[in-house]
């Protein structure tokens, strides 16, 4: 689920400034499903043309580093119902065990960034949004490492 353009300004500024391959590759998001849990991409499809649901708010709260510091993020609250509910009605039928998979967006990503204790301290001082909707679900592929695109958009009811 990609952030609004509008939402992504602060989190986009970011991304260009301290993971520039990672912005060019792919907009800032939230990852509904991992490309291992829809290998049954018919059932994942005709799950996602018959969803009735409404768009949704994720909440966030500070940013922390992973992957021995080197990447960075912005976490989610623990208000994460509304995300797993849809994880689920999505992969109803296609995984047996959904895993807890916990929304977040990448700011910096460990494979082409690294963090420092100075870009760190930038990055805590930025007046990034605390809380996102989103109203589109997009199934995307990448192909040999590049660009990131958009396959098939699913809209959310407004709510």
């Amino acid at each position: 689920m990609f952030v609004a353009e509008d939402d992504a300004k602060e989190i986009e500024a970011i991304r260009k400034r301290y993971n520039l391959l990672q912005s060019e590759l792919i907009n800032s998001h939230v990852t509904l499903c991992r490309e291992d849990e829809i290998k049954n991409i018919d059932k994942v499809l005709e799950n996602l043309n018959i969803l009735d649901q409404k768009e949704i708010s994720i909440h966030f709260g500070q940013v922390i580093r992973f992957n021995n510091d080197k990447g960075v993020l912005m976490s989610a609250t623990n208000e994460t119902h509304q995300f797993h509910l849809l994880r689920e009605k999505i992969l109803k039928g296609v995984e047996a065990n959904i895993r807890q998979h916990e929304p977040h967006i990448t700011l910096m990503h460990p494979r082409n960034s690294t963090c420092t204790d100075r870009i760190f301290d930038i990055i805590k001082k930025a007046n990034l949004p605390t809380r996102l909707n989103f109203d589109t679900i997009s199934l995307i592929e990448q192909v040999d490492g590049g660009q990131w695109r958009t396959i098939l958009k699913f809209n959310l009811k407004p709510i």
